[in-house]
């Protein structure tokens, strides 16, 4: 049974901005939380990827909270140690077939140090191919054991043959490995794709795992993919607290690659991400960045990201918006085209919305997701809908410390108690 909506949309607000501000500047000072904002702390924790960086970093001192982070770190490390051997072979065997190819995001940041085992939670591989080696990558991977799973615009997502996902609350050692494959590195913002993959693959790349070009190519990344997050309100605390480590290691002549070879390659969608990292990294990025890229970004969305935090960016925030990601829009063309796909939505999209109710656990069982879309879209318009993958987490979070044999009643009366705790 959950509390009522809008207490837990209260507790991820408080919670959510409080392990955002402990994990940027720890202070050691435990808050004064309510048993249920403790939960909600442990489901944003998993939602944001960072259960075992806190476990590092802070030493709020709440007995559950603290083995539940231990936990996580346990399996976080142990789970490194098998993707790290995944990558050590398909490194052999792509050698041995003379592809080259790239790690991307999480695991470039740990092959750079800037990560130690156990410290930043990976849920899969991303690995990026030329388009001509996409068909003897594809033959690698089910060599190794794996199959397709479904296909998205931006990648081909292989999963082990055998194996089941963790059905609970966090990481788990045992859960499979998945590969993302890709063969471009863009982003829809919201309709136009963004496409940087001229500087994310080498010009000389050799046979097996190649790294970035530069330290600026991997932060060029990271910024659009955290912009791509941003747009569509699925930012994780995880990709602010990755461009802020990266960021500490960077001269300022590195910044450079964000702009490319081309005017019209100038990075106006990484002004909100260094925003919110400037919001809560103090001096992480520099002044003269930040000024850099405000002049390339559009008049709306720059003003907009001034106001942002990681709540209202992320699922942190409950309840659905109808028109997330609009403000990206830089044409009246976009917006149209925004607006007719959110009332007609393309085949494209109905095929990837099955395959994710077919894949994702969050999703699976839930009637809203099923729904057609007309049924959607009047919800939206008529009252507030809650995320889906917010409240899985959400229950599995209650359901980890749920007492067994509570009625109802008794839980109506405790869920009481627990609000008027969190209104002191």
């Amino acid at each position: 049974m959950l509390p009522p909506l809008g207490i837990v949309r209260n507790g991820l607000r408080r919670t959510t901005e409080a392990l955002a501000a402990e994990l940027a500047q720890p202070d050691g000072a435990a808050p004064a939380w309510s048993e249920l904002e403790w939960q909600l702390a442990t489901a944003m924790a998993v939602a944001h990827g960072v259960s075992p960086l806190l476990c590092q970093c802070s030493t709020w001192q709440h007995a559950p909270w603290r083995r539940f982070l231990e936990s996580q770190r346990d399996h976080v490390e142990l789970r490194h140690r098998r993707i790290a051997a995944l990558l050590q072979r398909i490194d052999t065997d792509a050698r041995a077939a003379s592809l080259a190819l790239v790690p991307l995001k999480g695991s470039a940041l740990h092959a750079m140090g800037v990560y130690a085992p156990g410290e930043r939670p990976m849920a899969d591989i991303d690995l990026l191919v030329r388009e001509d080696d996409a068909a003897a990558t594809i033959r690698l991977l089910l060599e190794l054991g794996y199959v397709e799973s479904f296909v998205q615009w931006k990648h081909r997502v292989f999963k082990p043959a055998t194996g089941q996902p963790f059905d609970g609350l966090g990481e788990h050692r045992d859960s499979p490995v998945n590969i993302e494959l890709h063969t471009r590195i863009q982003e829809r913002l919201p309709i136009s794709p963004v496409d940087i993959t001229a500087r994310i693959y080498p010009r000389s790349a050799r046979p097996g795992l190649n790294p970035y070009p530069s330290i600026g190519a991997l932060m060029s990344h990271l910024l659009l993919h955290a912009a791509g997050n941003l747009c569509g309100r699925s930012l994780r605390m995880l990709h602010l607290h990755d461009i802020s480590l990266l960021a500490r290691r960077m001269l300022a002549s590195d910044w450079d690659a964000l702009w490319g070879e081309h005017a019209a390659d100038a990075p106006w969608w990484a002004l909100p991400p260094l925003r919110l990292v400037e919001r809560y990294y103090l001096d992480a990025i520099p002044d003269a960045v930040i000024a850099r890229v405000e002049r390339e970004c559009p008049l709306l969305l720059r003003t907009m990201s001034r106001r942002q935090t990681l709540t209202r960016a992320s699922c942190s925030e409950l309840w659905l918006h109808a028109f997330a990601g609009i403000e990206w829009s830089r044409s009246a063309g976009d917006v149209a085209r925004y607006l007719r796909n959110r009332v007609r939505p393309s085949d494209e999209a109905v095929r990837e919305r099955a395959d994710m109710v077919r894949t994702q656990l969050w999703l699976q069982g839930q009637d809203w997701v099923t729904s057609k879309h007309v049924r959607r879209v009047l919800t939206w318009l008529t009252r507030p809908v809650p995320r889906m993958d917010t409240l899985y987490v959400v229950r599995a979070a209650l359901q980890a410390e749920a007492r067994p044999q509570t009625s109802s009643r008794d839980a109506a009366t405790r869920w009481r108690t627990i609000f008027q705790a969190t209104r002191r």
